[in-house]
């Protein structure tokens, strides 16, 4: 009879025991789990903060580049003073004159670099708006950047367009949403939307070629802003530049991905920039 008990006993132990290797298990697999996810949550973000890194310091470059273009501008400046103080010198013209000659050219460049100014902290809200704006997997496939005053929006093909065809995908319609607010809510800049592929041929039926293709792609995200999310169809220009703009080498498969791109590039109006030339001070012969 104690033998029996014993032998229970010693069952009864080991069933406990398996009973707590199980829960340990389970709980090991799951703490597992949660920092596998923790682990690729902290890869994207530092994928995601990786390229905000590398425009940033794209746009640094620019505006040291911009620098260097002022100083030089203004060495031109200061160049063609002399030469007018010379000339005035020489030609015995008054020195009133010159002075309001002097003054009109000051004020000129004074408004060119107000106007410069607010086109430039304009595009810099923009941009970050537009970024605030995105997700972390849309940042993946979206790149913002403002190149020389100007803003462009760069889609991945894949993250626009069914496979193969100029048709946008319902994965791409948040994103969309979120750049058509943007847009509308900067009313006085223009938008060129600008379809882009690798070099691969198109096989497709009623699709001749590269050509076709991009600007059927920049025709249907056109179309898709003004019809889905009522952007102003005025404001609009749909355009390709088929094979022939790429930015990377389409020897590689990562490179025709990259080249297989749509823009939307926002830009101030033509108008504004013609009505600023009118206003350029005329020199007196």
């Amino acid at each position: 009879m104690k033998k029996n008990v014993f032998v229970m006993m010693a069952v009864a132990g080991l069933l406990f025991a398996s009973c707590a290797s199980k829960k340990d298990l389970v709980n090991c697999q799951t703490e597992n789990k949660s920092l596998t996810e923790s682990l690729q949550s902290a890869k994207e973000d530092l994928a995601a903060k990786n390229a905000r890194l590398t425009s940033l310091e794209e746009q640094l470059k620019q505006q040291q580049r911009a620098l260097a273009e002022s100083k030089k501008a203004y060495e031109a400046l200061q160049n063609s003073l002399d030469k007018s103080l010379t000339n005035a010198s020489q030609n015995n013209i008054s020195i009133e004159k010159l002075v309001d000659q002097i003054n009109e050219s000051n004020q000129y460049i004074r408004h060119l670099v107000e106007v410069k100014s607010k086109s430039d902290s304009l595009n810099m809200v923009l941009q970050n708006n537009l970024t605030r704006s995105l997700s972390k997997e849309e940042l993946k496939e979206v790149d913002v950047q403002v190149l020389k005053g100007v803003v462009y929006i760069s889609l991945a093909d894949n993250m626009l367009y069914k496979s193969g065809s100029y048709e946008i995908n319902d994965r791409a319609a948040e994103t969309l949403s979120k750049i058509a607010k943007i847009i509308k809510d900067y009313k006085d800049y223009d938008v060129l939307i600008e379809g882009n592929t690798d070099n691969v041929p198109i096989t497709k039926q009623n699709i001749r070629n590269n050509w076709d293709l991009s600007c059927l792609r920049a025709s249907s995200v056109v179309q898709a802003l003004q019809n889905k999310y009522g952007v102003d169809p005025k404001r609009l220009t749909a355009g390709g530049r088929g094979e022939y703009n790429p930015i990377a080498d389409n020897n590689s498969d990562t490179g025709k991905q990259r080249n297989r791109r749509t823009q939307i590039i926002i830009t101030p109006k033509l108008d504004e920039f013609m009505e600023l030339i009118g206003q350029a001070p005329t020199e007196e012969k």
